[in-house]
């Protein structure tokens, strides 16, 4: 009798085992099948959570969902799609003409003014390497040859990242407005899966939780990136900065994606200083380097507005986020961390209430 029960455990722990063994496979290959998508789709989601509020302003006003969220849809992608389209020709053709001229010996520079010379720091030195180039650009750039074939091909893996980048939020964004125009569906089924695992009323906190929490980094990274752009093309606009709006919306974009505005602000100044006097050049220098490190200052302040956590949790979070995870992980880091400051909360009021008891 005990053999037959053994023998009846045994078999029983080799089915549970192979319907184990089955499961994981299915959910393995599920999981491969899903992980080229699981990064738009998250980035859909992100955007459906941050645009809700705006939805629904616009349609207490006008009604009309559907048409709401489409038009919206439409205009995002179109801002997207067209300066893209408008930068790339540009490039591509500003970069063939320069090809040609350079293969045919008709790249020239024009000589620097004595403005260079009094650049702060490097002033001497550029107006000499300036000077040398535009009588002689071909022996002048011969030393730094390796380095500028490094720079083009790291220039031309930033802009293929960046077009990839845009691509797939243009994506991202029509996934966004199919959960948008289910909205009550797609909240309902996030609730159910976090219900499930916390129990209903837990769930339900941490779902309100979660869609506050990536609305206060949207504001932070989008309503920072905005900030830096207007007052950047103030700067750029009074000192009559050719492509003034091109270079505010580069901007724009850097700050949205948590690369240094310096990358564009240095180059604009050392250009200012080039044609304009010292005194109008070096305070437009200090302004512009004032917009550029005024992330620092903004993000604190913007990020947490309207969520029942501590700022610095959500800024750890994001900063650590998007170390981890990159631009993504801004919302993502934010999120988890935020979710896990709330369990330790709670596991730190479990004790407090248990020697309150006592």
């Amino acid at each position: 009798m005990i053999e037959t029960s053994r023998e009846e455990k045994i078999s029983i722990a080799i089915e549970i085992a192979i319907r184990l063994g089955v499961l994981a496979i299915i959910l393995l290959v599920s999981f491969l099948i899903l992980k080229p998508f699981i990064g738009v789709v998250l980035w859909g989601v992100i955007i459906a959570v941050a645009l809700s509020p705006v939805v629904t302003m616009i349609v207490k006003r006008f009604n009309h969902r559907k048409w709401v969220i489409i038009g919206m849809s439409v205009t995002i992608i179109l801002a997207l799609i067209i300066p893209t389209y408008m930068l790339s020709g540009k490039m591509i053709s500003s970069s063939e003409n320069v090809m040609l001229m350079v293969q045919e010996g008709n790249l020239t520079i024009p000589p620097p003014t004595d403005k260079v010379k009094e650049w702060p720091v490097i002033g001497e030195k550029a107006y000499l390497i300036w000077d040398n180039a535009s009588t002689n650009l071909k022996d002048t750039l011969a030393p730094f040859k390796d380095k500028i074939q490094n720079i083009a091909t790291s220039v031309l893996s930033a802009l293929g990242s960046g077009l990839g980048t845009i691509f797939m939020f243009i994506g991202a964004m029509i996934i966004a407005s199919l959960f948008l125009l289910n909205s009550e569906n797609s909240v309902k089924f996030y609730q159910n899966i976090l219900c499930r695992f916390l129990g209903k009323e837990k769930g339900l906190e941490w779902a309100n939780l979660s869609a506050l929490t990536v609305r206060s980094v949207a504001v932070g990274v989008l309503g920072v990136a905005v900030i830096q752009a207007i007052f950047a093309l103030l700067g750029l606009l009074i000192m009559d900065v050719p492509f003034a709006i091109i270079l505010a919306f580069i901007i724009m974009f850097l700050t949205i994606i948590q690369l240094p505005a310096l990358i564009i602000i240095a180059p604009v100044i050392a250009y200012v200083f080039s044609y304009a006097d010292g005194s109008s050049a070096t305070i437009f220098a200090i302004y512009m380097l004032i917009v550029g490190a005024s992330d620092g200052i903004l993000k604190p302040i913007l990020m947490g507005r309207g969520v029942d956590i501590p700022m610095l949790v959500i800024l750890i979070g994001a900063i650590g986020g998007m170390i981890l995870m990159g631009m993504i992980g801004l919302f993502v880091g934010a999120v988890i961390f935020a979710l896990s400051y709330k369990l330790f909360e709670l596991w730190i009021n479990q004790v407090n209430y248990e020697t309150a008891k006592e």
